[in-house]
C-alpha cells in the first residue's frame, strides 16, 4: 500500500558477507556506516540469523548504486539468505587459536567463493 504509506513504500534488505572470524577493522565499519547512513535507513543488524551483516530499508533507486560501493569500492560481497545457499561461518582458527590443525578462514573463503560463484 505504497500510496497510504509512502514513507515506507520501499524497504529492502541487502545482507554482506561477513569476514571469515567476523574481524573486522573500524574503518571498514566506519565506511558500511556512513554508506548506510547515506544510501540507507540507517538501521543495522550485526550477524542475523543468516549469519550476515544486514542492512536494513533503502529505496528501490539506491540499490545499484549500494552493490556498486559494496562490490567495487569495498570489495565486499553481497550476502544471501535464500536456501539456496546461507553464508558461511568459521571459527577463529589460526588467528588467535594455538591448537588449531587448519586453516579454516581460508577454507571458509575458499567455500564462499566457490559456491557463491554458482549461485550468481
Amino acid at each position: 500500500m505504497p500510496e497510504t504509506y509512502p514513507s515506507i513504500a520501499h524497504f529492502h534488505t541487502i545482507r554482506v558477507n561477513q569476514p571469515a572470524s567476523k574481524f573486522y577493522n573500524s574503518d571498514y565499519l566506519r565506511t558500511v556506516c556512513d554508506l548506510w547512513e547515506y544510501r540507507g535507513s540507517g538501521l543495522m543488524n550485526l550477524h542475523g540469523s543468516t549469519g550476515d551483516l544486514v542492512l536494513l530499508g533503502t529505496t528501490t533507486e539506491q540499490l545499484e548504486p549500494i552493490f556498486f560501493e559494496l562490490t567495487h569500492e569495498l570489495q565486499q560481497d553481497i550476502g544471501g539468505s535464500g536456501s539456496n545457499l546461507r553464508t558461511p561461518e568459521c571459527c577463529i582458527g589460526k588467528a588467535r587459536c594455538k591448537w588449531a590443525c587448519y586453516d579454516t578462514q581460508d577454507l571458509c573463503y575458499e567455500l564462499t567463493q566457490y559456491y557463491q560463484d554458482e549461485l550468481h
